[in-house]
C-alpha cells in the first residue's frame, strides 16, 4: 500500500521514522512519500521537503511568514493528490497538519493523526475539527483519549513513542567511557539543552551561559538540536568553551547530575530518565503575551501535565532569571529531600506513561483499518 507522512520538526520526525519502520514490517511492500526530515528518509521515505525548510515557532513569526506557509500547504495538496495514498499519516505538527487534513478528507483519502495536537491546553474547537477531518487519533499522553471522546473522535491511546526511542536507545558504554570518547573532563555534568530552534537558542542559551560560570565544581555540556549547527552555539560563547554534542542526547542525559532544559519534549525525557531538571523557556514578548491569553494549561512542562502538579521548576519569560535559575538549580543538585521527591514523582510519572510499543500499535490500527475498509488490496486503488 501506499502511504504519505507529515512531520514538521525534529522530534516528529524522530517519532515517523519508528513509525515507517513499524508499517514496513507489517506491510514489506509499503511504499512511503512525504515531509519530514533526515530519520524518516533514513528509513525509506521518498522526502519531497526537509522540515527545517518549513518550520515556525511562535505567533509573531508564523504571522511574518505567512506567504511561504500558505505556498507550502499549497505545494503539499498538490502532491498528495498526486500520488493518491491509501493511508495519510499527519505527525504532530497542528498548524499545518490539520489543514492538509480537512483538505484530504474532502477528497476522500484514509486520515490518520498521530501525536494528538494540544487542544486541550487551547483552541479545544480542534476537537471539533478533528472529528471531521481524521479517520483515527492516536493519542500519546494517558488523559486524551478521555478529552477527545468527549468531542467524539475516534481516539486510541497508544502509549509515548518515547517509550520506543529510549528502549532503542540504550547505552552502548558506562559513565568513564562516555567521558572519554567525548573529551570530557572526570567532573560531574550539568547538561544544558537549550531548545531546538533558533529563536529558542538564541533567547535561552545566553542566560544559561550565565548560570555556568556559578558552577566551577562542574562541567557544562550542550545537547545540541538535531536541526541545528555547533556554530548557532559557538556565537553566545565568550569565555567558554562548552563542549557540544549531538546525537547523544539520552546519555548526556543519563549521566548528568541535573539539566537546565528550555520546555518541549526534552523535559519528558529527562524526567522519563531520572534527571533532576529546571525547565526554562523566554520567548518573543508579544507571542508569550498571546500565549498566555489563549493557553488554559497550569504548566509547560509535559511531566507536570501528566502528573497534573508541579513536579519540575517552571521558570517562564520574566521568572527566568539569573537568580532563580541559580536557585532552582541548586536545589536540584544539592537539597536532598527535594531530589528525593522529585525521583519519587518520576517512578509514578513512568508508570503512567506505560511501556515501549506506540509505534507498532499506531502501524497495526492503521493497516487493520485499511483491510477492513478493503478486504482486497487490488480494490483500494484503482
Amino acid at each position: 500500500m501506499k502511504y504519505y507522512l507529515i512531520a514538521g520538526e525534529a522530534s516528529g520526525d524522530l517519532h515517523a521514522s519508528y513509525l515507517i519502520s513499524a508499517l514496513k514490517k507489517q506491510d514489506p511492500e509499503a511504499e512511503i512519500r512525504g515531509w519530514g526530515g533526515d530519520l524518516m528518509e533514513r528509513e525509506g521515505m521518498a522526502l519531497v521537503r526537509h522540515y527545517k525548510e518549513t518550520a515556525y515557532m511562535g505567533f509573531v513569526e508564523v504571522v511574518a511568514n505567512l506567504r511561504s506557509i500558505a505556498k507550502n500547504i499549497k505545494e503539499c495538496k498538490r502532491d498528495i493528490q498526486d500520488y493518491q495514498p491509501d493511508a495519510l499519516i499527519l505527525v504532530d505538527y497542528p498548524g499545518f497538519n490539520l489543514r492538509i487534513a480537512r483538505f484530504a478528507k474532502d477528497k476522500g483519502l484514509n486520515v490518520f493523526y498521530y501525536i494528538a495536537p494540544k487542544a486541550w491546553a487551547w483552541k479545544k474547537s480542534r476537537g471539533h475539527k478533528l472529528r471531521k477531518a481524521v479517520d483515527r487519533l492516536f493519542a500519546i499522553l494517558p488523559f486524551e483519549e478521555e478529552f477527545f471522546g468527549e468531542f467524539n473522535v475516534n481516539t486510541e491511546y497508544v502509549g509515548n513513542p518515547l517509550m520506543d526511542q529510549l528502549s532503542l536507545d540504550a547505552s552502548t558504554h558506562d559513565y568513564e567511557s562516555f567521558l572519554q570518547e567525548n573529551n570530557l573532563a572526570f567532573k560531574p555534568i550539568i547538561s544544558l539543552f537549550p531548545g531546538s530552534r533558533k529563536q529558542e537558542i538564541d533567547e535561552i542559551f545566553p542566560a544559561m551561559l550565565e548560570v555556568s560560570r556559578l558552577y566551577t565544581d562542574y562541567q557544562f555540556v550542550v545537547g545540541g538540536a538535531p536541526s541545528q549547527s555547533t556554530a548557532i552555539y559557538r556565537k553566545h560563547m565568550k569565555e567558554e568553551n562548552i563542549p557540544v554534542l549531538f546525537g547523544q542526547g539520552h546519555d548526556l542525559m543519563k549521566y548528568s547530575r541535573a539539566a537546565l532544559i528550555t520546555s518541549g519534549t526534552a523535559t519528558l525525557e529527562a524526567a522519563l530518565l531520572n534527571l533532576p531538571q529546571v525547565i526554562c523557556y523566554k520567548g518573543n514578548r508579544i507571542s508569550i503575551e498571546i500565549a498566555r491569553r489563549v493557553v488554559k494549561v497550569k504548566y509547560i512542562g509535559l511531566a507536570n501535565l501528566i502528573m497534573d502538579k508541579p513536579v519540575i521548576p517552571e521558570l517562564i519569560q520574566d521568572d527566568m532569571t539569573i537568580e532563580r535559575m541559580n536557585t532552582e538549580l541548586d536545589h536540584m543538585l544539592h537539597n536532598r529531600e527535594r531530589r528525593q521527591q522529585l525521583f519519587d514523582d518520576y517512578k509514578a510519572l513512568r508508570k503512567k506513561v506505560g511501556g515501549p510499543g506506540a509505534s507498532q500499535k499506531v502501524a497495526n490500527s492503521v493497516i487493520r483499518f485499511l483491510k477492513e475498509k478493503h478486504p482486497n488490496p487490488h480494490q483500494a486503488k484503482k
